[in-house]
């Protein structure tokens, strides 16, 4: 039977090896870097959240912080600046918005004491509100030509006809503008984490 030498002279093998390095901290965002958002997208997702929550400003103001807390802690998705980082903030305070809304409904259910699947089919006016608010600031990184189409098309119901009268081009070019603004949407989504990659 093979005895291990560290052990037989009273050490053991983390004491042979020497003393365990702590866990690098993990990075994070730069104080000034997280000021400049705030003073850039702070009052937009404010106000976006108090729309939100039905006006109570402790909550959106909840909601606002934690979203900077997530930025703060995730310096890598602020990679294109402040400037930049709207979108991907406010897909993160949509999602903690989300999360506060089925944490209280799940509250008042348990409080109520019914059962899931009195609820089942319950409506999240949060989801609406929100994707709306998405769809707002994915449209606007279109070209005004290709946001036009698509706005006249598929949120106003017109035919291709009526949007050719309304936008005063031919048919042809509203077809056209249509596959390209739609086309070119897709990334965009995929960026707002509003679709699929691939």
């Amino acid at each position: 039977m093979a005895i291990d030498a560290t052990a037989h002279a009273g050490t053991t093998t983390e004491e042979a090896r020497g003393p365990v390095a702590p866990p690098a901290p993990r990075p994070t965002l730069d104080q000034d870097i997280l000021a400049e958002l705030y003073r850039l997208h702070g009052g937009y997702l404010l106000r976006a959240m108090l729309r939100v929550t039905s006006g109570d400003r402790g909550k959106a103001e909840d909601i606002v912080q934690e979203t900077l807390l997530r930025a703060w802690q995730n310096p890598a998705a602020m990679h294109r600046g402040p400037e930049h980082s709207r979108p991907w903030l406010f897909t993160v305070a949509r999602r903690i918005a989300i999360d506060h809304y089925r944490m209280q409904t799940a509250r008042a259910q348990e409080v109520a004491d019914e059962s899931p699947e009195d609820h089942a089919g319950s409506h999240d006016p949060y989801d609406e509100v929100l994707v709306a608010r998405d769809m707002a600031a994915a449209m606007a990184e279109l070209q005004p030509h290709h946001r036009d189409v698509l706005v006249e098309l598929h949120m106003k119901g017109r035919s291709m006809a009526e949007v050719a009268r309304v936008l005063g081009v031919p048919v042809g070019t509203v077809k056209s503008r249509n596959f390209y603004a739609v086309r070119a949407l897709r990334p965009i989504l995929v960026a707002h984490g509003m679709a699929w990659a691939g």
